[in-house]
């Protein structure tokens, strides 16, 4: 029996890479998407078994002749994709609003929306013809806002706003479309914190712990498999934003 098809964006990253092998773990050949850190990602599927079926294939989510022959490739290899997870972001260093550039603007927005919403509309036929699932990955400042994080947060905020719009539209079609909000995660993207800011998050959290790359896998893993569940934010957040 041939396996269900599940494409992740941004799978060199912590949360990416516990994503895809997660899904590969659960029985899907899984495209793993990357830009320029091809050995990270291949290294977070290192201790996969060895009749995973996976491709690591390069992409840069701002260019949008790259994604189409992106999604060509995916298509000759292993043919319609039926699991669709946007993983794949940006952040900047924390800063005023007024001190930032447009260049920031444009290089944060062409990563964290634009990216996500150029790949889905290739591979929208694809999951319409499979009844698949789309699970896009904001956060919690996509939901709450954060001072200093404006762009990032507005970025993560509009990537809400797309998961409950397109939600309504393929609704119809069997599709189903959601999104989780992580709360802090250790990973490399929160790495350049100082340890104050970061026991500031920790002691903020009403859990008092940080999250874990593998406990965003599994919220992923629960809404692809929640099928009367589309439209809908999952904050995996330790209760930040109850």
């Amino acid at each position: 029996m041939k396996k269900p098809i599940a494409l992740v964006t941004g799978a060199s990253g912590g949360i990416g890479g516990a994503i895809a092998k997660a899904l590969l773990k659960s029985g899907y050949a899984v495209v793993l998407q990357y830009h320029r850190h091809a050995e990270a990602a291949q290294a977070l599927i290192s201790d996969c078994s060895p009749d995973a079926d996976y491709l690591l294939l390069p992409c840069d989510l701002t260019d949008s002749d790259a994604v189409a022959a992106f999604a060509d490739v995916v298509h000759k290899r292993f043919g319609p994709v039926s699991v669709l997870v946007n993983c794949a972001g940006i952040a900047l260093k924390q800063m005023l609003f007024t001190d930032t550039t447009d260049a920031d603007l444009a290089s944060v927005f062409e990563t964290n929306v634009y990216g996500p919403m150029r790949l889905t509309r290739l591979l929208l036929d694809d999951l319409r013809k499979m009844s698949g699932t789309i699970v896009n990955i904001s956060s919690m400042w996509g939901v709450s806002g954060a001072s200093c994080e404006v762009i990032y947060s507005a970025s993560k905020a509009a990537l809400i706003g797309f998961t409950k719009a397109l939600a309504k539209e393929l609704a119809p079609s069997g599709v189903t479309v959601n999104a989780v909000a992580p709360g802090f995660v250790s990973t490399a993207m929160n790495a350049h914190l100082s340890a104050a800011d970061a026991e500031a998050f920790r002691s903020s959290t009403p859990l008092e712990r940080f999250g874990t790359p593998q406990e965003i896998a599994d919220a992923v893993l629960y809404l692809i498999g929640a099928r009367f569940v589309t439209g809908q934010i999952l904050s995996v957040d330790g209760g930040i934003n109850i």
